[in-house]
Protein backbone atom coordinates (compact mmCIF):
# COMPACT_ATOMS: atom_id res chain seq x y z
CA UNK A 1 0.00 0.00 0.00
CA UNK A 2 1.43 3.54 -0.91
CA UNK A 3 1.26 6.28 1.93
CA UNK A 4 2.38 9.51 2.46
CA UNK A 5 1.47 10.82 -1.04
CA UNK A 6 0.03 13.86 0.32
CA UNK A 7 3.26 15.29 1.54
CA UNK A 8 5.91 13.56 -0.76
CA UNK A 9 4.34 14.72 -4.05
CA UNK A 10 5.40 18.23 -2.98
CA UNK A 11 9.09 17.24 -2.45
CA UNK A 12 11.82 18.40 -4.97
CA UNK A 13 11.92 16.22 -7.89
CA UNK A 14 14.27 17.71 -10.57
CA UNK A 15 14.46 16.96 -14.02
CA UNK A 16 17.99 15.96 -14.02
CA UNK A 17 18.66 14.61 -10.32
CA UNK A 18 22.15 13.68 -9.49
CA UNK A 19 22.61 10.20 -8.27
CA UNK A 20 25.07 8.51 -5.91
CA UNK A 21 25.56 4.81 -5.93
CA UNK A 22 26.15 3.17 -2.51
CA UNK A 23 29.06 -0.10 -3.14
CA UNK A 24 31.35 -0.33 -5.95
CA UNK A 25 31.40 -3.54 -6.55
CA UNK A 26 29.51 -5.35 -9.25
CA UNK A 27 26.12 -4.35 -9.22
CA UNK A 28 27.28 -0.68 -7.95
CA UNK A 29 29.95 -0.35 -10.55
CA UNK A 30 28.48 -1.13 -13.29
CA UNK A 31 25.24 0.73 -12.44
CA UNK A 32 27.39 3.92 -11.75
CA UNK A 33 28.73 3.79 -14.97
CA UNK A 34 25.39 3.35 -16.66
CA UNK A 35 23.61 5.90 -15.13
CA UNK A 36 26.17 8.45 -16.48
CA UNK A 37 26.06 6.52 -19.68
CA UNK A 38 22.40 7.98 -19.42
CA UNK A 39 23.63 11.26 -18.55
CA UNK A 40 23.19 12.02 -15.05
CA UNK A 41 25.90 13.14 -12.69
CA UNK A 42 26.80 10.34 -10.58
CA UNK A 43 28.97 9.63 -7.72
CA UNK A 44 29.98 6.25 -6.32
CA UNK A 45 30.64 5.66 -2.45
CA UNK A 46 32.80 2.95 -0.93
CA UNK A 47 34.42 2.19 2.12
CA UNK A 48 37.05 0.21 0.15
CA UNK A 49 39.82 2.77 -0.72
CA UNK A 50 41.29 -0.16 -3.17
CA UNK A 51 38.25 0.02 -5.40
CA UNK A 52 37.70 3.62 -5.74
CA UNK A 53 41.24 4.26 -6.06
CA UNK A 54 41.07 2.01 -9.28
CA UNK A 55 37.57 3.08 -10.54
CA UNK A 56 38.86 6.68 -10.30
CA UNK A 57 42.00 5.82 -11.75
CA UNK A 58 40.11 3.76 -15.31
CA UNK A 59 40.20 0.75 -14.21
CA UNK A 60 37.75 -1.57 -13.24
CA UNK A 61 38.36 -4.02 -10.20
CA UNK A 62 36.80 -7.42 -11.99
CA UNK A 63 36.22 -8.90 -15.46
CA UNK A 64 32.70 -8.19 -17.29
CA UNK A 65 32.83 -8.04 -21.22
CA UNK A 66 32.57 -3.84 -21.98
CA UNK A 67 32.72 -2.36 -18.87
CA UNK A 68 36.25 -1.10 -19.07
CA UNK A 69 35.09 0.68 -21.96
CA UNK A 70 32.38 1.61 -20.51
CA UNK A 71 33.95 3.46 -17.69
CA UNK A 72 36.58 5.26 -20.05
CA UNK A 73 33.51 6.76 -21.92
CA UNK A 74 31.53 8.23 -18.76
CA UNK A 75 35.21 9.41 -17.12
CA UNK A 76 35.84 11.32 -20.54
CA UNK A 77 32.27 12.98 -20.13
CA UNK A 78 33.20 14.29 -16.49
CA UNK A 79 29.85 13.32 -15.20
CA UNK A 80 31.37 10.24 -13.35
CA UNK A 81 33.25 9.67 -10.02
CA UNK A 82 33.96 7.80 -7.10
CA UNK A 83 34.57 8.44 -3.22
CA UNK A 84 34.60 7.18 0.06
CA UNK A 85 33.33 9.92 1.54
CA UNK A 86 29.37 9.32 2.81
CA UNK A 87 28.93 12.78 4.04
CA UNK A 88 29.92 14.18 0.16
CA UNK A 89 27.47 11.92 -1.08
CA UNK A 90 24.25 12.57 1.08
CA UNK A 91 24.48 16.18 0.18
CA UNK A 92 25.48 15.42 -3.70
CA UNK A 93 22.52 13.38 -4.48
CA UNK A 94 19.31 13.40 -4.96
CA UNK A 95 18.82 10.07 -5.36
CA UNK A 96 20.75 7.62 -3.70
CA UNK A 97 20.80 3.61 -4.72
CA UNK A 98 22.20 1.11 -2.68
CA UNK A 99 24.03 -1.60 -4.39
CA UNK A 100 26.00 -3.20 -1.50
CA UNK A 101 25.58 -7.33 -0.73
CA UNK A 102 23.93 -9.72 1.41
CA UNK A 103 26.17 -12.77 1.65
CA UNK A 104 25.13 -15.45 3.45
CA UNK A 105 25.40 -15.60 6.93
CA UNK A 106 28.19 -17.69 8.24
CA UNK A 107 26.69 -21.16 10.18
CA UNK A 108 23.68 -19.96 8.55
CA UNK A 109 20.92 -19.91 5.17
CA UNK A 110 19.81 -16.49 6.32
CA UNK A 111 21.30 -13.17 4.45
CA UNK A 112 23.89 -10.73 6.20
CA UNK A 113 22.01 -7.85 6.56
CA UNK A 114 24.92 -5.80 7.78
CA UNK A 115 26.21 -4.13 5.30
CA UNK A 116 23.02 -2.70 3.64
CA UNK A 117 21.99 -1.71 7.12
CA UNK A 118 24.95 -0.09 7.65
CA UNK A 119 24.96 1.68 4.06
CA UNK A 120 21.76 3.03 4.40
CA UNK A 121 21.72 4.40 8.35
CA UNK A 122 24.76 5.54 7.77
CA UNK A 123 23.99 7.73 4.60
CA UNK A 124 20.34 8.71 5.80
CA UNK A 125 22.13 9.87 8.77
CA UNK A 126 23.62 12.79 6.71
CA UNK A 127 20.73 13.98 4.06
CA UNK A 128 19.09 16.70 5.19
CA UNK A 129 16.52 17.68 2.26
CA UNK A 130 13.96 15.73 0.24
CA UNK A 131 15.69 12.71 -1.39
CA UNK A 132 14.95 9.08 -2.58
CA UNK A 133 16.60 5.84 -1.30
CA UNK A 134 16.22 2.80 -3.66
CA UNK A 135 17.58 -0.50 -2.67
CA UNK A 136 18.70 -2.78 -5.62
CA UNK A 137 20.61 -5.48 -3.61
CA UNK A 138 18.46 -8.63 -2.79
CA UNK A 139 17.10 -8.98 0.53
CA UNK A 140 14.79 -10.88 2.65
CA UNK A 141 11.54 -9.91 2.04
CA UNK A 142 10.24 -7.32 5.15
CA UNK A 143 13.54 -5.55 4.74
CA UNK A 144 12.94 -2.24 3.21
CA UNK A 145 9.67 -1.79 5.09
CA UNK A 146 12.46 -1.75 7.96
CA UNK A 147 14.74 -0.04 6.27
CA UNK A 148 12.08 3.38 5.47
CA UNK A 149 10.95 3.40 8.48
CA UNK A 150 14.48 3.35 9.91
CA UNK A 151 15.97 6.20 7.55
CA UNK A 152 13.32 8.34 8.45
CA UNK A 153 13.61 8.10 11.86
CA UNK A 154 17.44 8.71 11.57
CA UNK A 155 17.78 11.29 8.96
CA UNK A 156 16.93 15.08 9.69
CA UNK A 157 15.05 15.56 6.63
CA UNK A 158 12.74 13.22 8.30
CA UNK A 159 9.88 12.30 5.91
CA UNK A 160 10.97 13.59 3.27
CA UNK A 161 12.96 11.22 2.79
CA UNK A 162 11.86 7.90 1.00
CA UNK A 163 13.11 4.60 0.62
CA UNK A 164 12.09 2.43 -2.28
CA UNK A 165 13.15 -1.14 -3.74
CA UNK A 166 14.40 -1.42 -7.29
CA UNK A 167 15.43 -4.88 -7.73
CA UNK A 168 18.77 -5.93 -9.85
CA UNK A 169 18.65 -8.80 -12.53
CA UNK A 170 22.20 -8.62 -14.20
CA UNK A 171 23.35 -11.73 -15.73
CA UNK A 172 27.34 -11.80 -15.03
CA UNK A 173 29.12 -11.44 -18.91
CA UNK A 174 26.49 -8.79 -20.30
CA UNK A 175 25.91 -6.22 -17.06
CA UNK A 176 25.56 -3.28 -19.36
CA UNK A 177 23.23 -4.46 -21.73
CA UNK A 178 21.31 -6.03 -18.64
CA UNK A 179 21.32 -2.82 -17.15
CA UNK A 180 20.95 -0.22 -20.08
CA UNK A 181 18.37 -2.26 -21.61
CA UNK A 182 16.88 -4.47 -19.58
CA UNK A 183 13.88 -6.85 -19.82
CA UNK A 184 11.86 -5.28 -16.93
CA UNK A 185 12.06 -3.21 -14.25
CA UNK A 186 10.36 -3.59 -10.89
CA UNK A 187 9.71 -0.66 -8.51
CA UNK A 188 8.64 -1.26 -5.22
CA UNK A 189 7.29 1.91 -3.31
CA UNK A 190 5.20 2.78 -0.20
CA UNK A 191 4.53 6.71 -1.99
CA UNK A 192 3.35 8.23 -5.08
CA UNK A 193 6.23 10.45 -5.38
CA UNK A 194 8.96 7.50 -5.16
CA UNK A 195 7.06 6.06 -8.17
CA UNK A 196 7.39 9.49 -9.98
CA UNK A 197 11.04 9.73 -9.31
CA UNK A 198 11.88 6.27 -10.49
CA UNK A 199 9.95 6.95 -13.42
CA UNK A 200 11.72 9.99 -13.93
CA UNK A 201 15.08 8.75 -13.55
CA UNK A 202 14.47 6.18 -15.95
CA UNK A 203 12.81 7.89 -18.31
CA UNK A 204 15.56 7.18 -21.01
CA UNK A 205 14.76 3.01 -20.38
CA UNK A 206 11.45 3.31 -20.16
CA UNK A 207 11.26 5.54 -23.80
CA UNK A 208 12.60 2.16 -25.27
CA UNK A 209 9.22 0.23 -24.01
CA UNK A 210 10.42 -1.40 -21.18
CA UNK A 211 8.09 -2.97 -19.70
CA UNK A 212 7.78 -1.91 -15.60
CA UNK A 213 6.03 -3.47 -12.86
CA UNK A 214 4.91 -1.05 -10.08
CA UNK A 215 4.50 -3.00 -6.99
CA UNK A 216 4.55 -2.83 -3.45
CA UNK A 217 7.78 -2.91 -1.16
CA UNK A 218 7.52 -6.86 -0.41
CA UNK A 219 6.26 -7.70 -3.72
CA UNK A 220 9.30 -6.13 -5.38
CA UNK A 221 11.63 -7.87 -3.06
CA UNK A 222 10.17 -11.06 -3.52
CA UNK A 223 10.26 -10.78 -7.38
CA UNK A 224 14.32 -11.28 -7.49
CA UNK A 225 14.59 -14.39 -5.05
CA UNK A 226 11.48 -15.95 -6.94
CA UNK A 227 12.88 -15.38 -10.44
CA UNK A 228 16.52 -17.15 -9.22
CA UNK A 229 14.72 -20.13 -7.06
CA UNK A 230 12.44 -20.82 -10.55
CA UNK A 231 16.06 -20.65 -12.64
CA UNK A 232 17.76 -22.57 -9.99
CA UNK A 233 14.88 -25.06 -9.89
CA UNK A 234 14.38 -25.64 -13.83
CA UNK A 235 18.45 -26.19 -13.93
CA UNK A 236 18.11 -28.69 -11.16
CA UNK A 237 15.08 -30.50 -12.65
CA UNK A 238 17.30 -31.40 -16.05
CA UNK A 239 20.51 -32.43 -13.73
CA UNK A 240 17.44 -34.64 -11.87
CA UNK A 241 16.69 -35.78 -15.52
CA UNK A 242 20.18 -36.67 -15.92
CA UNK A 243 20.31 -38.98 -13.28
CA UNK A 244 17.95 -41.01 -14.46
CA UNK A 245 19.50 -41.07 -17.71
CA UNK A 246 22.84 -42.10 -16.33
CA UNK A 247 20.84 -45.48 -14.49
CA UNK A 248 19.18 -46.35 -17.60
CA UNK A 249 22.01 -45.59 -20.07
CA UNK A 250 19.69 -42.89 -21.76
CA UNK A 251 20.52 -39.54 -23.17
CA UNK A 252 19.52 -36.44 -21.41
CA UNK A 253 20.47 -34.26 -24.10
CA UNK A 254 18.16 -35.63 -26.47
CA UNK A 255 15.78 -35.80 -23.86
CA UNK A 256 16.44 -31.60 -23.40
CA UNK A 257 15.82 -31.13 -26.70
CA UNK A 258 12.57 -32.70 -26.92
CA UNK A 259 11.33 -30.78 -23.97
CA UNK A 260 12.79 -27.46 -25.47
CA UNK A 261 9.96 -28.16 -28.22
CA UNK A 262 7.30 -28.01 -25.65
CA UNK A 263 6.12 -24.13 -26.08
CA UNK A 264 5.36 -24.57 -22.36
CA UNK A 265 8.71 -25.18 -20.93
CA UNK A 266 10.94 -23.84 -23.90
CA UNK A 267 14.86 -24.95 -24.02
CA UNK A 268 16.43 -22.03 -21.89
CA UNK A 269 18.29 -23.21 -18.42
CA UNK A 270 17.57 -26.75 -19.80
CA UNK A 271 21.25 -27.70 -20.44
CA UNK A 272 22.34 -30.60 -18.06
CA UNK A 273 25.87 -30.15 -16.46
CA UNK A 274 27.32 -29.45 -13.69
CA UNK A 275 25.30 -27.16 -12.35
CA UNK A 276 24.75 -23.59 -10.64
CA UNK A 277 26.91 -21.39 -8.85
CA UNK A 278 27.86 -17.77 -8.21
CA UNK A 279 27.49 -15.30 -5.68
CA UNK A 280 23.23 -15.24 -6.38
CA UNK A 281 21.23 -18.31 -6.92
CA UNK A 282 23.22 -20.70 -4.28
CA UNK A 283 22.63 -18.33 -1.56
CA UNK A 284 19.42 -16.63 -2.79
CA UNK A 285 17.56 -19.65 -2.58
CA UNK A 286 18.96 -20.63 0.71
CA UNK A 287 18.27 -17.09 2.12
CA UNK A 288 14.53 -17.57 1.15
CA UNK A 289 14.15 -20.78 2.55
CA UNK A 290 15.23 -19.01 5.98
CA UNK A 291 12.70 -16.55 5.06
CA UNK A 292 9.79 -18.59 4.60
CA UNK A 293 10.36 -20.53 7.76
CA UNK A 294 10.29 -17.46 10.37
CA UNK A 295 7.42 -16.29 8.11
CA UNK A 296 5.49 -19.59 8.69
CA UNK A 297 5.55 -20.41 5.28
CA UNK A 298 8.82 -22.88 4.97
CA UNK A 299 6.74 -25.47 3.97
CA UNK A 300 6.00 -23.90 0.94
CA UNK A 301 9.50 -23.65 -0.65
CA UNK A 302 10.42 -26.71 0.87
CA UNK A 303 11.00 -28.33 -2.73
CA UNK A 304 13.71 -25.61 -2.88
CA UNK A 305 16.02 -28.24 -0.50
CA UNK A 306 15.62 -31.23 -3.05
CA UNK A 307 16.96 -28.14 -5.65
CA UNK A 308 19.96 -27.46 -3.73
CA UNK A 309 21.01 -30.77 -2.79
CA UNK A 310 20.52 -31.96 -6.71
CA UNK A 311 22.67 -29.42 -7.64
CA UNK A 312 24.88 -30.80 -5.16
CA UNK A 313 25.08 -33.82 -6.37
CA UNK A 314 26.85 -32.68 -9.84
CA UNK A 315 29.68 -31.68 -8.27
CA UNK A 316 30.22 -35.05 -6.38
CA UNK A 317 28.88 -37.13 -9.75
CA UNK A 318 31.88 -35.22 -11.33
CA UNK A 319 34.12 -36.10 -9.16
CA UNK A 320 33.29 -39.53 -9.58
CA UNK A 321 33.28 -39.66 -13.43
CA UNK A 322 37.14 -37.95 -13.50
CA UNK A 323 37.71 -41.26 -11.05
CA UNK A 324 36.07 -43.71 -13.54
CA UNK A 325 37.95 -41.82 -16.09
CA UNK A 326 41.11 -42.19 -14.68
CA UNK A 327 41.13 -45.85 -13.56
CA UNK A 328 39.74 -46.15 -10.53
CA UNK A 329 42.04 -43.88 -8.26
CA UNK A 330 43.05 -40.23 -8.69
CA UNK A 331 45.94 -40.58 -6.84
CA UNK A 332 49.03 -38.74 -8.69
CA UNK A 333 46.67 -38.70 -11.41
CA UNK A 334 47.33 -35.54 -13.90
CA UNK A 335 44.39 -33.62 -14.30
CA UNK A 336 43.90 -30.67 -16.38
CA UNK A 337 40.70 -29.05 -14.91
CA UNK A 338 39.54 -26.16 -17.36
CA UNK A 339 38.19 -23.56 -15.76
CA UNK A 340 37.42 -22.14 -11.92
CA UNK A 341 35.05 -19.34 -12.49
CA UNK A 342 31.31 -20.04 -12.03
CA UNK A 343 30.63 -19.16 -16.00
CA UNK A 344 31.99 -18.11 -18.61
CA UNK A 345 32.85 -14.38 -19.13
CA UNK A 346 33.14 -13.89 -15.61
CA UNK A 347 35.94 -13.70 -12.85
CA UNK A 348 33.87 -14.74 -9.98
CA UNK A 349 35.02 -17.81 -8.31
CA UNK A 350 32.52 -17.86 -5.56
CA UNK A 351 30.45 -20.83 -5.06
CA UNK A 352 32.31 -22.13 -8.09
CA UNK A 353 31.37 -25.51 -8.81
CA UNK A 354 34.66 -25.55 -11.15
CA UNK A 355 36.32 -25.12 -8.27
CA UNK A 356 35.09 -27.15 -5.91
CA UNK A 357 35.34 -29.83 -8.54
CA UNK A 358 39.15 -29.21 -8.72
CA UNK A 359 39.79 -28.87 -4.88
CA UNK A 360 38.17 -31.92 -4.26
CA UNK A 361 39.81 -34.03 -6.85
CA UNK A 362 43.13 -31.83 -5.52
CA UNK A 363 42.11 -33.75 -1.86
CA UNK A 364 41.95 -36.88 -3.47
CA UNK A 365 45.64 -36.85 -4.42
CA UNK A 366 45.03 -36.05 -7.77
CA UNK A 367 48.06 -33.91 -9.39
CA UNK A 368 45.30 -31.16 -10.95
CA UNK A 369 46.60 -28.15 -12.86
CA UNK A 370 43.92 -25.42 -12.95
CA UNK A 371 43.82 -22.94 -16.28
CA UNK A 372 41.14 -20.17 -16.35
CA UNK A 373 41.37 -16.85 -18.69
CA UNK A 374 40.06 -14.47 -16.52
CA UNK A 375 39.73 -16.00 -12.93
CA UNK A 376 43.01 -17.39 -11.82
CA UNK A 377 44.24 -14.76 -9.53
CA UNK A 378 40.84 -15.03 -7.46
CA UNK A 379 40.99 -19.00 -7.78
CA UNK A 380 44.39 -18.67 -5.74
CA UNK A 381 42.98 -16.41 -3.60
CA UNK A 382 40.36 -18.97 -2.21
CA UNK A 383 42.50 -22.23 -2.98
CA UNK A 384 46.38 -21.16 -2.62
CA UNK A 385 47.09 -24.90 -2.71
CA UNK A 386 45.84 -25.60 -5.62
CA UNK A 387 48.50 -24.97 -9.09
CA UNK A 388 47.33 -23.05 -11.66
CA UNK A 389 48.52 -22.63 -15.57
CA UNK A 390 49.37 -19.84 -17.35
CA UNK A 391 47.72 -20.97 -20.47
CA UNK A 392 45.77 -23.77 -21.92
CA UNK A 393 48.80 -25.61 -23.50
CA UNK A 394 50.42 -25.97 -20.39
CA UNK A 395 47.25 -27.41 -18.47
CA UNK A 396 46.94 -29.61 -21.19
CA UNK A 397 50.41 -31.06 -21.27
CA UNK A 398 51.03 -34.42 -19.55
CA UNK A 399 47.65 -34.48 -19.19
CA UNK A 400 46.20 -37.88 -18.14
CA UNK A 401 42.45 -36.65 -18.05
CA UNK A 402 41.16 -33.34 -18.69
CA UNK A 403 37.97 -32.14 -17.26
CA UNK A 404 35.53 -29.01 -18.73
CA UNK A 405 34.05 -27.07 -15.91
CA UNK A 406 33.64 -23.52 -17.18
CA UNK A 407 32.66 -23.27 -21.09
CA UNK A 408 34.48 -20.45 -22.13
CA UNK A 409 34.90 -19.91 -26.02
CA UNK A 410 38.38 -20.84 -25.45
CA UNK A 411 37.87 -24.68 -24.77
CA UNK A 412 35.03 -24.97 -26.56
CA UNK A 413 36.46 -23.65 -29.62
CA UNK A 414 40.16 -25.52 -29.41
CA UNK A 415 40.55 -28.51 -32.11
CA UNK A 416 40.43 -31.88 -30.12
CA UNK A 417 43.28 -32.81 -32.36
CA UNK A 418 45.61 -30.07 -31.32
CA UNK A 419 44.76 -30.93 -27.80
CA UNK A 420 45.44 -34.84 -28.07
CA UNK A 421 49.19 -33.93 -29.17
CA UNK A 422 49.45 -32.06 -25.80
CA UNK A 423 48.30 -35.13 -23.51
CA UNK A 424 49.52 -38.51 -22.36
CA UNK A 425 46.17 -39.89 -22.23
CA UNK A 426 43.30 -38.59 -24.44
CA UNK A 427 40.63 -38.58 -21.88
CA UNK A 428 38.23 -35.74 -21.40
CA UNK A 429 34.75 -35.24 -19.03
CA UNK A 430 32.97 -32.52 -20.73
CA UNK A 431 30.74 -31.62 -17.41
CA UNK A 432 29.35 -28.63 -18.91
CA UNK A 433 27.97 -30.39 -22.33
CA UNK A 434 29.63 -27.94 -24.00
CA UNK A 435 32.03 -29.23 -26.43
CA UNK A 436 31.33 -31.29 -29.66
CA UNK A 437 31.38 -34.90 -28.67
CA UNK A 438 31.77 -36.68 -32.23
CA UNK A 439 34.73 -34.33 -33.19
CA UNK A 440 36.35 -35.67 -29.89
CA UNK A 441 35.77 -39.24 -30.32
CA UNK A 442 36.78 -39.34 -34.16
CA UNK A 443 39.99 -37.21 -33.03
CA UNK A 444 40.92 -40.21 -30.39
CA UNK A 445 39.74 -39.04 -27.18
CA UNK A 446 37.48 -41.17 -24.67
CA UNK A 447 34.55 -38.75 -24.70
CA UNK A 448 32.20 -38.60 -21.44
CA UNK A 449 29.83 -35.91 -20.25
CA UNK A 450 26.58 -35.98 -17.09
CA UNK A 451 23.68 -38.08 -18.30
CA UNK A 452 24.37 -39.21 -21.21
CA UNK A 453 26.37 -42.63 -22.40
CA UNK A 454 30.04 -43.03 -22.51
CA UNK A 455 31.95 -43.13 -25.77
CA UNK A 456 35.22 -45.29 -24.93
CA UNK A 457 38.78 -44.71 -26.76
CA UNK A 458 38.31 -45.84 -30.62
CA UNK A 459 40.26 -48.69 -31.66
CA UNK A 460 42.94 -46.57 -33.22
CA UNK A 461 45.99 -45.41 -30.84
CA UNK A 462 46.06 -42.44 -29.18
CA UNK A 463 47.98 -40.33 -32.18
CA UNK A 464 51.01 -39.18 -30.80
CA UNK A 465 52.56 -35.25 -31.58
CA UNK A 466 54.46 -36.76 -34.76
CA UNK A 467 50.87 -37.99 -35.87
CA UNK A 468 49.25 -34.86 -35.95
CA UNK A 469 51.34 -32.48 -37.41
CA UNK A 470 50.50 -29.32 -34.69
CA UNK A 471 53.30 -27.76 -32.10
CA UNK A 472 52.34 -26.97 -28.93
CA UNK A 473 53.13 -23.74 -29.51
CA UNK A 474 50.85 -23.41 -32.54
CA UNK A 475 47.84 -24.08 -30.02
CA UNK A 476 46.65 -20.50 -30.19
CA UNK A 477 45.90 -20.69 -33.37
CA UNK A 478 44.09 -23.74 -33.22
CA UNK A 479 40.97 -21.66 -32.54
CA UNK A 480 38.46 -20.89 -34.18
CA UNK A 481 36.98 -16.96 -34.27
CA UNK A 482 34.37 -16.27 -32.09
CA UNK A 483 30.93 -15.78 -26.86
CA UNK A 484 29.50 8.43 13.57
CA UNK A 485 30.93 4.91 13.76
CA UNK A 486 33.80 2.83 11.89
CA UNK A 487 31.82 1.79 8.66
CA UNK A 488 31.45 -1.83 7.68
CA UNK A 489 32.70 -2.75 4.69
CA UNK A 490 30.60 -3.37 1.34
CA UNK A 491 31.32 -6.20 0.23
CA UNK A 492 30.34 -6.48 -4.12
CA UNK A 493 27.01 -7.30 -4.80
CA UNK A 494 26.48 -10.16 -7.38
Amino acid sequence: MRTDTHHLTAARVTATPRITVVGTGYLGATHAICMAQLGYEVLGVDVDTAKIDALRSGRVPFHEPGLPEALDQAMSTGRLDFTTDFSRAAQFGDIHFLCVGTPQKPGSQAADLRFVEAAATQLAAQITGPALIVGKSTVPVGTAAMLRERVRTLSPAGRALDLAWNPEFLREGFAVQDTLHPDRLVFGVASTWAEQVLRGVYRPILEEGTPVVVSDLATSELVKVAANSFLATKISYINAMAEVCEAVDADVGDLARALAHDDRIGGRFLRPGLGFGGGCLPKDIRAFQHRARELGAGAAVRFLEDVDAINARRRSRTVELVRELAGGSLLGVRIAALGAAFKPDSDDVRDSPALDVAHRLHREGADVVVYDPEAAENAHRVHPDLPLAASLTEAMRGAQVTVLLTEWDEFREARPESLAALVAEPRVLDARDALDARGYTRAGWAYRTLGRPFAPVPSAAHPTSAAVAVREEELELCTAAAEDAEPVPLPAEP
